[in-house]
């Protein structure tokens, strides 16, 4: 008998251990309102000049940019849509800017070895001019495509999130799509 009421006696305990712990956790998160967070460089936001690198495309994607004639088809696409935005001045020496911003291109395979396909992505990453340091990155997918039309809209609009991505962090409110 004293067996049983000492496994109650335990159970009853560990019973209220856990209901405290709930509360516990329950009252952090209402004193925390909502998840914190944490502060963007402020050389991101505050930056007037960038000059953009061309990182390139990775092995898989080379034979794919080739015969659509453009290997640099992620940076001269990027530099448009940075121009078209207007927000920095575009420079044409590292040593001249404030960020660099360094785009690239890459289609890893991935999946199982009979069963593999491409996971396109651009990349973009963001570093502070004068220490060299990596600041941000922004990843963007891209959907595959097999015609060059699909793949001309599929890539835009890989291009058009991964600036309005770019947008986001530096502050700016988001204006209508053209």
């Amino acid at each position: 008998m004293f067996h049983r009421n000492r496994q109650g006696v335990l159970r009853t305990m560990f019973a209220v251990v856990m209901v405290m712990c709930g509360m516990a956790v329950n009252a952090a998160t209402q004193d925390a309102g909502k998840p914190a967070t944490a502060p963007m460089p402020t050389a991101i936001q505050t930056a007037k000049r960038v000059f953009l690198g061309n990182a390139g495309v990775d092995g898989n994607s080379i034979p794919a940019f080739r015969k659509s004639g453009d290997m640099n088809q992620p940076y001269n696409w990027f530099y448009v849509a940075m121009k078209d935005w207007g927000h920095y001045e575009l420079v044409g020496s590292p040593a001249d800017a404030d960020l660099v911003f360094e785009i690239s291109f890459a289609a890893p395979l991935v999946g199982a070895e009979k069963i593999s396909t491409f996971a396109p992505y651009l990349r973009l990453e963001i570093l502070d001019a004068k220490t060299h340091f990596l600041l941000w990155t922004i990843v963007e997918p891209v959907e595959v495509a097999y015609r060059k039309a699909t793949w001309g809209k599929n890539f835009n609009t890989g291009m058009t999130n991964l600036v309005s991505d770019l947008k986001n962090i530096t502050g700016e409110t988001q204006t209508a799509s053209k």
